[in-house]
């Protein structure tokens, strides 16, 4: 499997451009998913600079409604159009069912798109419940909250009162040879949740790369001590931390696992 990261926070060289979001292709011999969108039609940008076509992907998969994972999605249809391709129907987006609600946080987050729109151009598979993605991938659905270090409210959905845990947040799952590859957008989840799903859905507790945004962004202590203790006894093979992770998070996770750079125009085969 090739992943490459088609927009970060920060570019591993001046050839691409980078913004507060996250785009990753992902591919093998029978699958290929676009993983989030970006903020914008940056991730398109240094799609063409990397050499990447994004016109045969099998899979759209959204981690989670925020708009910096998801607002690159218009894009992606006038991509299609001017290209004169069509690819609608073809493919499938895949993500939680809340994914085209809206969020309040300091200002209002929308969704793009409703899920009448999507439907046009997408086949759209909506599920809570993990779902495979061709032979080597699994999208994990609703993750569960269990451990007690990792509540993170953020902002509350437009029909509702309550503090909301950004339920649709999820994550992707490749099944290596070795062991599982969990990639992340946000991990509003946490990311100690996410990895523990992954090992009860997958039936691996072989872990070999966790790549993507850990949503550690001036964490409380008890929230990284506790992450950095759980890193330390799951001794995973490789950390590409990336988008929401900060560098004080990444200087502490780095003391018990193996932290590497990441960026928009960086790839890596498993």
């Amino acid at each position: 499997m090739e992943l490459n990261i088609l927009v970060d926070n920060t570019t591993i060289d001046k050839r691409y451009s980078s913004e507060p979001g996250l785009s990753i292709l992902i591919e093998d011999e029978n699958t290929k998913i676009l993983f989030d969108t970006g903020n914008s039609d940056i991730f398109l940008k240094n799609a063409v600079k990397m050499g990447k076509d994004l016109t045969d992907l099998n899979y759209i998969v959204l981690s989670h409604n925020h708009i910096d994972h998801t607002g690159g999605i218009e894009s992606l249809i006038e991509y299609y159009a001017d290209s004169k391709i069509d690819p609608f129907k073809k493919m499938s987006l895949v993500a939680h069912p809340e994914v085209c609600e809206a969020v309040y946080k300091k200002f209002k987050d929308p969704a793009l798109l409703s899920k009448a729109s999507l439907s046009k151009f997408f086949h759209l598979k909506l599920s809570r419940k993990p779902q495979s993605l061709g032979p080597e991938f699994t999208f994990l659905g609703e993750i569960p909250r269990l451990n007690n270090f990792e509540s993170m409210p953020y902002g509350r959905r437009e029909r509702r009162d309550e503090s909301n845990l950004i339920l649709d947040d999820s994550a992707l799952v490749y099944h290596s040879k070795n062991g599982l590859v969990i990639i992340t957008g946000c991990s509003h989840a946490g990311i100690c949740n996410i990895i523990e799903y992954a090992k009860e859905v997958c039936d691996d507790h072989r872990v070999v790369d966790i790549i993507g945004g850990f949503h550690l962004l001036k964490p409380k202590m008890h929230q990284l001590e506790g992450t950095v203790s759980y890193f330390g006894k799951l001794k995973p093979e490789a950390v590409h931390a990336c988008h929401c992770t900060d560098l004080k998070s990444k200087k502490a996770l780095s003391k018990v696992v193996n932290i590497k750079e990441v960026g928009a125009g960086f790839s890596i085969s498993y």
